[in-house]
């Protein structure tokens, strides 16, 4: 690469610079030296595992390496290739670790793109989450399949992460949701986690409770799957997870619809103790599960046949 990118140019005067800033700019410049021609071998499929691996570790290192790979010819589709070479694989489910953890490095740099934010509109407008949708699909739980959903799972936490209702609005129609409710049936503590965190950051926003109310369906399979994931917590005890599923149910109580739905049909381990150890542990915890069952228990049950709560019983 004959002329490096602007933010890639560095000229430091060592007389108007103390020592050791000097050497640090010396240090970052060859760092960025050797990030560019990583990039630049992902288009050489005899040096992309490589550079898949040693790319996957330097965002820390290159602060804007998303707007790198984004604009450099050829790595996008790189990435595509490798991510798409391994769709023959998930179904049969014979995924080896080591295809796993190839397609996973690649993953990670598009999640560098999807959470930068000259980058992430980009990545959205191109439609390039719609090629982790395979993976999230997937229903084996050995670990080279948890660790692709995980990755994956790890993309759209990026995306939603920013307060910007278009990006949820986008994700609710190519149906998230549905793929987050599967991850959270099947997946480890920490897939469930992330996924649990992607349905509380779509429900945080008005359309993302429009689109789960103009349904009572979509409201049945997350109260449903909610309710599995409590169940979970009993055997499996996680104060994140459980902070994630208290949100999405305080969340859901904030439409009349729900909050008269969860009126009877809230998880009794809520109310009977089962959970007092970890609240014991985090005074947020505590708090969000105080200002739930205060919001339910302040609306009558209503009658059966009326509202969603008909629909919550397994």
């Amino acid at each position: 690469m004959a002329n490096l990118p602007q933010s890639l140019s560095i000229t430091a005067s060592t007389s108007s610079q103390p020592r050791n800033t000097v050497v640090k700019d010396r240090e970052t410049v060859a760092t960025e030296r050797i990030v560019v021609q990583l990039i630049l071998e992902l288009s050489n499929p005899d040096h992309r595992e490589n550079a898949l691996h040693e790319l996957s570790k330097k965002r820390e290192v290159v602060q804007d390496l998303a707007p790198l790979i984004w604009n450099s010819f050829g790595t996008i589709a790189a990435l595509l290739q490798e991510i798409t070479s391994v769709y023959p694989v998930i179904s049969p489910p014979t995924l080896s670790p080591a295809q796993s953890n190839r397609v996973c490095n690649a993953l990670v740099l598009l999640q560098y793109v999807a959470s930068h934010r000259d980058t992430r509109l980009l990545f959205l407008n191109a439609h390039l989450h719609l090629y982790l949708y395979p993976f999230l699909k997937t229903t084996s739980k050995a670990k080279p399949f948890e660790y692709l959903r995980l990755t994956s799972l790890g993309v759209i936490g990026a995306l939603v992460k920013v307060e910007d209702v278009e990006i949820i609005s986008f994700l609710l129609s190519t149906e998230i949701i549905p793929l987050c409710l599967h991850t959270m049936e099947i997946g480890t503590v920490l897939s469930k986690t992330v996924s649990t965190f992607i349905i509380q950051r779509v429900l945080s926003h008005h359309v993302g409770k429009e689109y789960v109310f103009a349904r009572p369906d979509r409201f049945f399979a997350i109260g449903q799957v909610l309710g599995k994931v409590v169940a979970f917590l009993v055997e499996q005890p996680s104060i994140r997870l459980l902070k994630h599923v208290i949100r999405c149910y305080l969340l859901l109580s904030e439409h009349w619809r729900g909050v008269e739905a969860l009126s009877s049909c809230l998880p009794e381990m809520f109310r009977d103790g089962t959970f007092s150890n970890l609240l014991r542990e985090d005074p947020d915890l505590m708090r969000f599960l105080q200002q739930l069952l205060h919001k339910v228990n302040q609306v009558p049950a209503p009658q059966a046949g009326e509202g969603y709560n008909h629909m919550m019983v397994p």
